[in-house]
C-alpha cells in the first residue's frame, strides 16, 4: 500500500467520523424543533376543542410527538423551557385519557 493510499483512508475515516458526530448547533436545531411541533399540536388541540370537537387527531399528533426522542440539550434556559413544553403536553395527553374513562 503507497502512502498516498493511506492518507486516503485516513481522510476518509477522519470524514466519517465526523459525520457521525452531531454539531451543537444541529443538536438545538433540533430541539427548537421539536419543542415548536408540540407547540403547535398544543394549538390544534386547543382549535379544535374552542370549535366543540373532541381534537382526537390533534391528540394522536400530539401523543406521536412527545414519544419521539429528546436531543440532549446544554443549554439550561433551553432545556428548561423544553421541559416546560413536555409538562405541558403530557397534562393535555393525561387530560384526555381521563375524559376517556369517565365517557
Amino acid at each position: 500500500m503507497s502512502a498516498g493510499s493511506a492518507n486516503g483512508l485516513a481522510g476518509v475515516s477522519a470524514l466519517m467520523a465526523l459525520q457521525g458526530v452531531e454539531d451543537v448547533t444541529e443538536r438545538r436545531r433540533r430541539s427548537i424543533r421539536r419543542g415548536r411541533g408540540l407547540l403547535d399540536r398544543l394549538d390544534e388541540l386547543k382549535l379544535a376543542m374552542l370549535a366543540g370537537e373532541a381534537g382526537e387527531a390533534a391528540l394522536a399528533r400530539l401523543g406521536r410527538d412527545i414519544g419521539e426522542a429528546r436531543p440532549d440539550e446544554d443549554d439550561v434556559g433551553l432545556r428548561s423551557l423544553l421541559d416546560q413544553i413536555d409538562l405541558r403536553a403530557k397534562v393535555e395527553l393525561a387530560k384526555a385519557e381521563v375524559r376517556r374513562t369517565a365517557a
